[in-house]
C-alpha cells in the first residue's frame, strides 16, 4: 500500500491542481448520492405512504420533492463531467509527463549505454509502461470521492437504524482485506507481464529491422517461433492476473447482493417490530444500492494499482540509470584548425585494444585517409574524435566550430527530404540547394515533390546512394570545422565518388576532412593518408610516398585492387548473363 501511495505522490507531483478539482466534482457527486437517500425517505413517507393510508397527498409536498430530486440530479450531472473531465486531463497530463521525462533521459545517455540496451524495452518504457503507470489515475478521484461517499453513508445508515447501518458498514472492512490480499498475489503476475512486453516489442522490433536477412536465409519459421514462445510467456502472465481479476470481481458482485438482501430481511423485521418506517428501510436499501457501483469502482482502483506499479518499476529502472559523462565533454579545444591525437587507447567492454596507443595530427583544410584492414580501429578513431565513445586513455585535440561525422549506413527519418536535412534547424533554400550541389545530390529536384518528398522509413524509397548523399548533405548544410566520413561513399560509383570529393576539396577549403575509405580511387584523391595497424599508426603521409616506401600499405591497397576488381568483374558478368542467378 506504501508503494501505491508513493506512485500516487510521484505522478501528481506536476498535476496535483486538475486531479484535486476531479476529486472536488467527485465529492459533489457523493454528497449529492447521500442526500439524494434522504429526499428517497421524504418520498416515500410524505407522499407515497400517505397516498395510499389516506388516499390523499399535499401538491406542495409533491413540488418540494421533485424540485429537491430536480436539482439534486443537476448538481449530481455537474460533477460527473467536471470529475470525468479533470481525471482524464491529469492521467494524460502525466503520461505525457512521463514519456517527455523517459526521452529527455534516453537522450542524455551515451551511444555506448545505447548500444547495450535493447530498444523494444526503451520504447516499451517511454510508451506502454507510461501509459501503465498512470491508468490508475483515472479512476481515482471517483474512488477518493467514494470515500466521503462512504463515509457520509455509514454516519447516515447508523443515524437510521443502527442494527442495520451495522451491518451494512460492515462490509467495507471485509472489501478492504480482499482487496490487499488480491494486489499482493496478482502484482507478480503483472510485473511478468510487462517484462514479457517488453521482450515482445524488442523481437518484433529486431525481426522487422531485419526482415531481408530473415527472408533471405529462409528463417522465417524460427522466427514465428521464437516470437511465439515470447508471445505465450505474456499470454500466460496476463491470463494469471485475468483468473485472479475475475475471482475478485466475482467476489465484489456477491458481497453487496448479500448484504441488500440481509438488510431486506433484517429490515422487514424490524418495520414490523415498529423500531423502523417503511421510508427510512427504503433510504437504507436505496443508498447501499447506491453504494454497489462506487465499491466496485474502488475494487477496480485497487486492481489497477499492481499494473500501474509494474510499469512505473520499469520505468524508474531506465530513470535510476546514471548518466555517463558526454564523451564529447573530454574532447579538448585546440587553437588551430588541426586534429591531435595523443596516446588513444580503447577497448569494447574488456575485449583487446582496439586502439593501443595512437598518436597522430592530422593537419586542418586538408583531406585525409583513413586507411587499414578489417578491424584496424578506423571507425572507432573517427567516433572517438566526434565524442561519440568515450576513450580508455590519451587525449584528442579538436577545433572549434563544430564536429560532424556521416556514417556508412545513413539514417533517415520518416519524414520529407527537407526535415531529414534541416533536422528542424532553419536554413536557407539556398544553403540547403548548396549543400545538395556539393553532396551530388541534384536527383532531388528531379523529385515531383523536390525537397518536400516523403523518403519512408529509414528513406526505404531511395537507393542506397541517394540515401548516402542527403546524409553527406545533412552534415554540409552545418559547415563544420571538421567533417567526419565513414566510407560515406561506399555506395557511390566511382565517378560520382570523385565528383563528390572533388566538390568537398573545391569548396570546404577550411574545413578538416578526415575520410574512412577502402576504394584505391578515393585514397588516391586524398591530401594525406593514415595507415592503421594494429591498432597503431604504422604510416602517415601522402598516398604516393606510402605506396613506395611501406611494403605493408602496397600490399593492403593491392589486396583492395584485387577485390573491387573481382567486384566489377561479377557485375560485368550479371549484366551479360541478365542478372540471374
Amino acid at each position: 500500500m506504501r508503494q501505491a501511495l508513493r506512485l500516487v505522490r510521484a505522478l501528481l507531483r506536476h498535476h496535483h491542481r486538475t486531479f484535486f478539482v476531479a476529486v472536488g466534482g467527485a465529492a459533489v457527486f457523493a454528497a449529492c448520492t447521500v442526500y439524494s437517500a434522504v429526499v428517497v425517505r421524504m418520498i416515500t413517507d410524505e407522499v407515497i405512504d400517505p397516498r395510499f393510508r389516506r388516499g390523499t397527498v399535499s401538491s406542495s409536498k409533491v413540488v418540494v420533492v421533485l424540485g429537491a430530486l430536480i436539482l439534486l440530479g443537476c448538481v449530481r450531472a455537474a460533477g460527473v463531467v467536471v470529475r470525468r473531465t479533470f481525471a482524464g486531463r491529469t492521467q494524460w497530463r502525466a503520461a505525457e509527463s512521463i514519456s517527455a521525462e523517459v526521452i529527455d533521459r534516453l537522450s542524455e545517455q551515451a551511444v555506448p549505454w545505447h548500444r547495450s540496451q535493447s530498444t523494444g524495452d526503451l520504447v516499451t518504457g517511454a510508451g506502454v509502461d507510461a501509459e501503465a503507470a498512470t491508468a490508475v489515475l483515472s479512476p481515482l478521484p471517483f474512488a477518493s470521492g467514494v470515500v466521503v461517499l462512504v463515509g457520509l453513508s455509514s454516519v447516515l445508515l447508523v443515524a437510521t437504524d443502527l442494527w442495520l447501518g451495522l451491518a451494512a458498514v460492515a462490509v467495507f472492512p471485509l472489501l478492504i482485506v480482499i482487496s490487499v490480499k488480491y494486489q499482493l498475489r496478482v502484482e507478480a503476475h503483472y510485473d511478468t507481464a510487462q517484462d514479457e512486453l517488453g521482450r515482445l516489442s524488442a523481437a518484433v522490433h529486431e525481426s522487422f529491422d531485419g526482415v531481408a536477412v530473415v527472408k533471405s536465409f529462409g528463417a522465417e519459421r524460427r522466427e514465428t517461433e521464437r516470437l511465439a514462445v515470447i508471445a505465450s510467456r505474456l499470454r500466460e502472465a496476463r491470463l494469471g492476473a485475468v483468473r485472479l481479476r475475475s475471482t475478485f470481481e466475482a467476489l465484489l458482485d456477491a458481497l453487496p447482493t448479500v448484504v441488500n438482501i440481509l438488510l431486506l430481511v433484517g429490515g422487514a423485521y424490524r418495520v414490523r417490530a415498529g423500531a423502523m418506517t417503511v421510508g427510512e428501510l427504503t433510504s437504507c436499501i436505496y443508498l447501499f444500492t447506491l453504494l454497489v457501483f462506487p465499491l466496485r469502482l474502488i475494487g477496480y482502483t485497487l486492481s489497477e494499482v499492481p499494473h500501474s506499479l509494474a510499469g512505473w518499476n520499469r520505468i524508474r529502472a531506465l530513470l535510476d540509470q546514471p548518466v555517463a559523462p558526454n564523451p564529447a565533454d573530454t574532447l579538448l579545444q585546440g587553437v588551430d584548425r588541426n586534429i591531435g591525437v595523443a596516446e588513444l587507447h580503447f577497448a569494447h567492454d574488456g575485449e583487446r585494444e582496439v586502439l593501443a596507443g595512437v598518436d597522430a595530427v592530422i593537419e586542418g583544410g586538408r583531406t585525409t585517409a583513413v586507411v587499414g584492414a578489417t578491424g584496424s580501429g578506423k571507425t572507432t578513431l573517427l567516433h572517438l574524435i566526434a565524442g561519440l565513445i568515450p576513450a580508455g586513455r590519451g587525449t584528442i585535440t579538436v577545433p572549434t566550430g563544430g564536429i560532424r561525422l556521416v556514417f556508412q549506413e545513413p539514417f533517415l527519418f520518416a519524414s520529407t527530404i527537407r526535415e531529414n536535412i534541416t533536422m528542424g534547424e532553419d536554413f536557407t533554400e539556398h544553403a540547403i540547394d548548396a549543400a545538395l550541389a556539393v553532396a551530388e545530390a541534384g536527383f532531388v529536384h528531379d523529385l515531383p515533390d523536390g525537397l518536400d518528398t516523403e523518403v519512408g522509413e529509414r528513406g526505404v524509397s531511395l537507393s542506397g546512394g541517394q540515401r548516402q548523399r542527403l546524409a553527406l548533405a545533412r552534415a554540409l548544410v552545418r559547415r563544420p570545422a571538421v567533417l567526419l566520413l565513414d566510407d560515406t561513399t561506399s555506395a557511390l560509383d566511382p565517378n560520382t565518388e570523385a565528383k563528390v570529393l572533388a566538390n568537398l576539396r573545391a569548396t570546404l577549403g577550411n574545413t578538416t576532412v578526415v575520410v574512412v575509405a577502402s576504394r584505391p580511387s578515393t585514397i588516391s584523391l586524398a591530401d594525406d593518408v593514415l595507415f592503421l595497424d594494429g591498432g597503431v599508426v604504422v604510416a602517415h603521409g601522402r598516398h604516393d610516398e606510402l605506396m613506395q616506401n611501406v611494403p605493408r600499405y602496397r600490399r593492403l591497397i593491392e589486396a583492395f585492387e584485387h577485390d573491387r576488381a573481382a567486384l566489377d568483374a561479377d557485375a560485368d558478368a550479371d549484366a551479360t548473363s541478365g542478372g540471374g542467378v
